[in-house]
């Protein structure tokens, strides 16, 4: 999969993209990222990319002739998903990082000052999406985001072959809780079962404290899963061991 990040600061997206596991990723050829400086098609020798605003108001508006000049020089082939980070679009989730792990390239426009002149979006934007209901400076750390939520489901680029399939959200629920060496700190241990080699108690408890930790911290993800009867059970388990707790502290 390829993904091209057009935005005024390429510098700020190469160092994130080329360390750790998307560095990696990319040395082994499983994916692709370049950045394209939308500068770079601007139209004067000041490399111009925003004006004032029609109609008045404060701030500067991105233009829309270099923003198109730069889609317009990506390869024609794969043929790429042209995504614009902008307040207005769809919520950014577990979902939407699967279904974009189906597109073959996608192209990242990332925002700046007041936004991007609507006729980018008219003319040359697939889709729009947020990343939340906040403000932020620039679509650089949404466009990031997007494309390390997005890799981690590409075949190979982690090492274990479960490890996305685990990860929180993925089947809904928020992720058990993790531990690893020392056994002990500052009096508080390791629960016995992880360290029992019962692989299928080890499974229950995970599935039990993924459970717990999404009706503690989500419990708005729970309204909307399919549970199986063994998940309704320990869920009525996990309530009525809370409501005890509670009752008696």
């Amino acid at each position: 999969m390829f993904f091209d990040i057009l935005t005024l600061f390429p510098e700020v997206c190469r160092a994130y993209c080329d360390a750790s596991i998307l560095g990696r990723a990319q040395k082994a050829g499983l994916i692709g990222v370049s950045t394209v400086d939308i500068r770079d098609y601007s139209r004067d020798k000041h490399r111009t990319v925003d004006d004032a605003p029609y109609g008045g108001g404060d701030g500067m508006v991105m233009m829309a002739p270099p923003v198109l000049e730069a889609l317009a020089s990506l390869p024609p082939e794969p043929t790429p998903w042209r995504v614009l980070l902008s307040p207005r679009g769809l919520p950014f989730n577990q979902a939407q990082a699967a279904r974009l792990a189906e597109k073959p390239r996608l192209a990242l426009i990332c925002g700046r000052y007041e936004g991007v002149d609507e006729r980018v979006a008219a003319l040359a934007v697939d889709e729009m999406i947020s990343l939340g209901d906040f403000v932020i400076s620039g679509g650089e750390l949404a466009a990031l985001a997007v494309v390390d939520a997005v890799a981690r489901l590409i075949p190979g680029v982690l090492g274990g072959k479960d490890s996305a399939r685990l990860d929180s959200f993925q089947d809904g629920l928020l992720e058990h809780p993790q531990y690893t060496r020392p056994p002990a700190v500052e009096g508080l241990s390791v629960p016995e079962v992880l360290l029992s080699g019962n692989h299928a108690a080890i499974d229950r408890w995970r599935r039990r404290e993924s459970l717990r930790n999404t009706l503690l911290y989500r419990p708005d993800l729970l309204a909307g899963l399919e549970l199986s009867r063994e998940d309704q059970d320990l869920l009525t388990e996990i309530r009525r061991e809370l409501a005890e707790n509670s009752s008696t502290g």
